[in-house]
């Protein structure tokens, strides 16, 4: 009976050995893991569509990531401007299947897309330049996020792009808003702007677009009834952006861009982030997470430091002057 008994414990030995084996080989090495061990991470990047300011926080990204020595293949996806959306989501998914290691979303549509291929996953997604990743469905709070999900927010100075819009021009009593009605930014941004202009006596004209080809036509009707427009980093739009300035030139008023490249490519003037900056943020955070940090605690980071930024060329076209207050502390550049 006792030779019965060993024999069955030497065979449930050998079971759980066997056990204990298989459970070692089908463990799946965290990104922390793998770079202890030296092997080449595989981050993703999904970047909303192409235009300067996005570009420049891909830029950014790629410097932070760079400079990390950190092995890692890097592969960049960007939408098209007819299908971008549907080209985020495709690629989200496509990354989560190929086993990314994280995957860093650039712009909302690109940030929600990753954000929903990842659910029940493990693979943690960063995202650059979401202005409220509350209202988008991101993260549950700026400070504590709650899902594998954190990044960095453009949001934008509103009170301070409203400052410089009656410097340039302090008879303005319209300003004209055109925007995407299924940007969450947009929306988010266009509430602030709209409290700040109604406590400054202004009257806010909106006019809202579904895609580009609702563009030309919105622009004009709005370029024909304000005094001046101003353009936030609505995507859709800025992609459009010299459909907005031809209509604008028309009526022989200015337009306020949210960022440099917006300024650089005809915009009077912005109070401006530095996007690629921005992107170096995004980045740093990214590699916080692959060494091991918890994305879900790891709160939402903001650029706070922004710069007027006035472009002299289209100011003399105007016929206007450099206000006195912006002489000194505003950076000049001409169109691109």
């Amino acid at each position: 009976m006792k030779k019965v008994v060993s024999i069955l414990l030497a065979a449930l030995m050998l079971v759980l050995f066997a056990l204990t084996l298989a459970s070692c080989n089908t463990h799946t090495m965290t990104p922390a893991e793998k770079i202890a061990a030296g092997e080449t991470l595989k981050v993703g990047v999904i970047q909303y569509m192409s235009h300067p300011s996005l570009d420049n926080c891909y830029e950014g990204i790629r410097e932070a990531l760079l400079a990390s020595g950190i092995k890692m293949n890097v592969e960049r996806q960007t939408g098209s401007a007819a299908s971008a959306d549907s080209d985020c989501s495709i690629t989200a998914e496509n990354m989560v299947a190929a086993g990314y290691d994280i995957i860093i979303a650039i712009a909302t549509p690109a940030a929600a897309a990753a954000f929903a291929a990842t659910e029940n996953t493990d693979i943690p997604v960063i995202f650059c330049a979401v202005s409220d990743p509350v209202a988008s469905g991101l993260v549950q709070s700026v400070e504590t996020p709650g899902d594998s999900c954190t990044g960095t927010s453009d949001v934008l100075d509103l009170a301070a792009q409203l400052a410089l819009i009656r410097a340039m021009q302090p008879d303005v009593k319209s300003i004209g808003v055109l925007y995407t009605s299924s940007e969450s930014n947009s929306l988010s941004n266009l509430a602030v702007f709209r409290t700040l202009c109604e406590q400054n006596g202004i009257e806010l004209v909106a006019k809202a677009v579904q895609s580009a080809s609702d563009i030309p036509a919105a622009a004009a009707d709005l370029a024909s009834r304000v005094d001046c427009i101003n353009n936030f980093t609505d995507n859709n739009v800025v992609n459009n952006l010299s459909v907005l300035l031809t209509a604008a030139e028309n009526n022989g008023i200015p337009v306020y861009g949210s960022e440099v490249e917006q300024v650089k490519k005809g915009c009077l003037a912005a109070v401006s982030i530095d996007y690629v900056a921005l992107g170096k943020v995004t980045g740093e955070m990214a590699l916080d997470v692959l060494r091991g940090a918890d994305a879900a605690t790891m709160a939402v980071k903001t650029i706070t430091d922004a710069t007027p930024v006035i472009n002299t060329e289209v100011l003399e076209a105007l016929g206007m002057t450099m206000p006195e207050a912006y002489r000194d502390v505003a950076e000049t550049v001409t169109t691109d």
